[in-house]
């Protein structure tokens, strides 16, 4: 069956599934289409943009980065600072320095049954994430704290056992609620099996946000109904419904059929789409396009023999048009990446080595490399330069792309083969699990963000380890623990900056993933909604939905 026709049956497909939910949705209901769906919705197992962006309605983190890409409270009430005295160095008895910060939570914050958070819920969180077995994605940060001092219901302290330049910034410290998890816990091994995030989703007392969530349908759509024990500004719609529709061709039909209101700029149209879709519909609704921190790569799992030599790695990369490919199909709002720090990051450095377009480069080192012949190229042992290459299916504009490095790869004498597969089951499992080859996807991160889960060795997903971390690629280098290790102690901006240009660097020469592009995201809202504001970073507009509303002069939908 043709790919137009796949995507046009796709299309029918979820036409069919919205077309009476739109035909009887309520004013004060909003849906919300995106591309992806949870693998999980446990705060902080598995790590994946759909996930947050429906968790961000449901939660909200300690500290996170704002639009404006400043640190601030969200759970706590002040921003903990030497300067205020809430955080306060300490010397180690190994001779280091660490810091014990001090936050006091939301007074009125309780969980969706009733319950309050507390001081309870960040002692568990904290032994959860501690246990090696339990599976959380950010197992460093948990171990970065060394206690909990509980000071009463409310207030507690952390004590690092580092003085991090970011040491007030715990955003990925997702409070889980003791009363609930603490069963589900009780075999650490099997706690990803066993948490009420997946077995009882919409129970009431998983969530403290502007709204909880009441309806689950796997793989279809997520309902979330306005909290009744939210302490904060009382959003305005009664509902929202988050609909997944994972072929970009249907999601724009079903967009234009009414069956969505908006399309999230954090997984829905590309770019391109988004450009196109502005010039045939602007007079319906407002195209938002904002330059970002994601950064699109194609993950290489450096286990695999033939990706384990680096003139394979970077004979690929060589292979590749990536200005040809930012130009004619992003109109060049792409920029082409040598390393994974984002040119709007303020550490960002072009001093990198790069590999743009040289297909003659590109063939002489993979001849380098043992592999010779013209056509596909062979081995000593008669072996094919085979290799797979897999994507979020459904997702056209990463489909199309994946077609064209596929073709230049041939012209290099390279064979790929494409398998792609449902976000859920990509990110959820062959990531997780490192059952790929090479994967294509984007990592979305917050401004100054130290890649150690990403890069550092003992952040390789196993078993033994829960499959915690996310260095899916098995990247080992000494040097880059190294960095890593150092900057995160750098409180000096300018000693700091030299460190992040050195593993810029590193990582543009080990190439343990192959650079694309910076993303920018494209954000289709109708006319008549108001206060969604793009952050560019990898914390969702949906931590400030109560902030959404309907225009005044534009009430009738």
């Amino acid at each position: 069956m043709g790919r137009i026709l796949r995507a046009w049956l796709a299309g029918l497909a979820a036409l069919a599934a919205l077309g009476a939910a739109a035909a009887a949705r309520p004013d004060d209901e909003l849906a919300i289409g995106i591309t992806q769906f949870p693998s999980t919705l446990h705060p902080s197992i598995d790590v994946m943009a759909a996930k947050s962006y429906i968790l961000a309605m449901a939660r909200r983190p300690i500290t996170t980065f704002d639009a404006e890409w400043r640190l601030v409270c969200m759970l706590c009430t002040q921003l903990p600072t030497i300067e205020n005295g809430l955080a306060v160095p300490i010397a180690l008895p190994d001779g280091g320095q660490g810091i014990r910060v001090t936050y006091t939570l939301q007074p009125r914050a309780r969980w969706g049954d009733g319950v309050p958070v507390s001081t309870e819920d960040v002692r568990f969180t904290w032994e959860v994430g501690r246990q090696p077995q339990s599976g959380l994605a950010n197992a460093e940060l948990y171990r970065r704290i060394a206690d909990v001092e509980v000071k009463d219901d409310k207030t507690f302290t952390f004590v690092m056992n580092k003085l991090d330049f970011d040491y007030a910034a715990v955003n990925d410290f997702e409070l889980l609620p003791a009363h609930l998890e603490r069963a589900a816990f009780a075999d650490p091994a099997h706690y990803r099996l066993h948490t009420l995030y997946d077995t009882d989703p919409t129970n009431p007392g998983l969530y403290f946000g502007p709204y909880r969530i009441t309806e689950v349908a796997p793989g279809s759509h997520v309902v979330l109904d306005r909290n009744p024990t939210w302490w904060g500004k009382p959003p305005e719609f009664r509902r929202i419904v988050v609909w997944t529709v994972e072929n970009t061709t249907a999601l724009e039909a079903n967009l234009l059929a009414g069956g969505l209101d908006m399309v999230a700029g954090e997984l829905g149209f590309s770019l391109d789409q988004g450009l196109a879709f502005a010039k045939r519909h602007g007079d319906r609704f407002n195209v938002l396009f904002k330059p970002s921190l994601g950064y699109e790569h194609v993950d290489l799992n450096l286990d695999n023999p033939i990706l384990a030599d680096r003139r394979v790695r970077r004979a690929l990369l060589y292979g590749i048009d990536r200005e040809a490919i930012s130009r004619q199909l992003f109109a060049g709002r792409q920029p082409v990446a040598d390393s994974f720090v984002s040119p709007l990051d303020w550490v960002f450095t072009d001093a990198v080595p790069n590999c743009p377009y040289d297909p003659a480069r590109a063939r002489a080192l993979l001849e380098e490399a043992g592999w010779q012949g013209e056509g596909i190229r062979r081995n000593a042992a008669g072996e094919t330069l085979a290799l797979e290459l897999a994507t979020t299916a459904g997702n056209r504009i990463r489909e199309l792309v994946e077609q064209v490095l596929q073709s230049q790869w041939r012209e290099i004498g390279i064979e790929v083969h494409l398998k792609n597969l449902p976000p859920r089951v990509l990110f959820g499992d062959s990531l997780v699990k490192r059952k790929f080859t090479m994967a294509m996807f984007a990592w979305i991160s917050a401004p100054e963000n130290v890649p150690r889960a990403m890069l550092r060795s003992d952040e390789i997903p196993t078993p033994g380890n829960g499959l915690a971390g996310e260095n899916f690629t098995g990247f080992r280098n000494e040097e880059a623990d190294r960095l890593i290790d150092a900057i995160e102690v750098a409180l000096d901006r300018d000693r700091r900056a030299g460190l992040w240009h050195s593993l810029e660097a590193l990582y543009a020469e080990a190439l343990p993933a192959l650079p694309l592009f910076f993303r920018a995201d494209a954000y289709v809202l109708p006319r008549w909604l108001k206060g969604v504001v793009p952050t560019g970073h990898q914390y969702p507009t949906t931590l400030w939905i109560e902030d959404w509303r309907v225009a005044k002069d534009m009430a009738t939908r």
